[in-house]
């Protein structure tokens, strides 16, 4: 039975596969757990942050920060791409690639040219196949992102933005709504936008003191609108990490119950096979003993 050994072969080798994709499954729920963690504690600084550098620029509206300052007439618009390092994580990376597309696509049609850069091995071969200029990267960021790697390549943008060069950043990455669902962002990063800053009612009350300068009120909003938005970019990497791992889990169990059912489908062409075969060779056995 030459089709019925191929057949088990088939049946061992999907088998094997489900194997690994129900390992992979545990260990991106193992990880979705602690990426979720990670991203919730980055949420209380980013809010506080942005409460402060918000008091500090209303209540010193002589001096404007060159993040909050438009340059209209550049000819160029920076992209931080944030995508993964590996695959098998569903359309993740794809929805956010299409968005991205979209915006260059968009701006090209105003004369704007894109300036990137890559966090994640995916979005630097996505731009890299697209042509798009990429001014920096960082790959190989593991399980744990750490701020000190990824902002090196972003201060690049920044400081292209603050020389005038850039007409605006735009911070892409994929957001964590709940474990079935990530939704693919492309906000705008650079100038820093009233909206962004906004307070509620709450937080005007409570942030309604004013405070002591040292050395002076320009360089504590300098350096404070710069952690700001290094907050912002970490928080969006967490955001991407733990879509990354929920992505994979939801995925990876797809591809087991998928797994599942072939095996399935696989047995029972088998048996109708190994069930011919014994038909056939009973009908030989009985035709001989007849012609006997």
């Amino acid at each position: 039975m030459a089709v019925g050994k191929e057949i088990r072969g088939k049946i061992k080798s999907v088998e094997n596969t489900k194997k690994i994709t129900k390992a992979m499954e545990m260990v991106a729920a193992s990880k979705m757990r602690k990426a979720q963690e990670r991203m919730r504690a980055a949420r209380p600084y980013s809010d506080k942050i942005r409460n402060v550098s918000a008091h500090l620029a209303l209540a010193n509206p002589e001096y404007t920060h060159p993040f909050m300052v438009q340059h209209a007439d550049a000819k160029a618009a920076g992209f931080i791409l944030i995508t993964t390092d590996k695959g098998l994580c569903g359309g993740l990376n794809t929805n956010i690639q299409r968005l991205v597309l979209a915006r260059i696509k968009e701006l090209d049609g105003r004369g704007v040219q894109p300036e990137a850069v890559a966090i994640g091995n995916k979005g630097l071969g996505f731009l890299n196949r697209l042509g798009a200029k990429v001014v920096a990267h960082a790959i190989g960021l593991g399980d744990t992102p750490h701020l000190d790697r990824m902002i090196g390549p972003v201060k690049l943008l920044l400081d292209a933005y603050q020389a005038g060069k850039l007409s605006a950043v735009y911070l892409c990455y994929t957001r964590f709504i709940n474990t079935m669902k990530q939704e693919p962002v492309v906000e705008q990063l650079l100038p820093l936008s009233a909206e962004r800053l906004a307070q509620s009612e709450q937080e005007k009350r409570d942030y309604s003191w004013d405070y002591l300068y040292e050395p002076d009120a320009q360089s504590v909003i300098d350096e404070l609108l710069v952690r700001y938005v290094e907050a912002l970019v970490y928080q969006a990497v967490s955001e991407n990490m733990a879509s990354e791992q929920s992505a994979r889990m939801v995925a990876m169990k797809a591809a087991t119950d998928n797994a599942g059912s072939v095996i399935g489908e696989l047995k029972l062409i088998y048996n109708k096979t190994r069930q011919a075969a014994i038909t056939k060779e009973l009908s030989e056995i009985v035709a001989g003993a007849a012609a006997v």
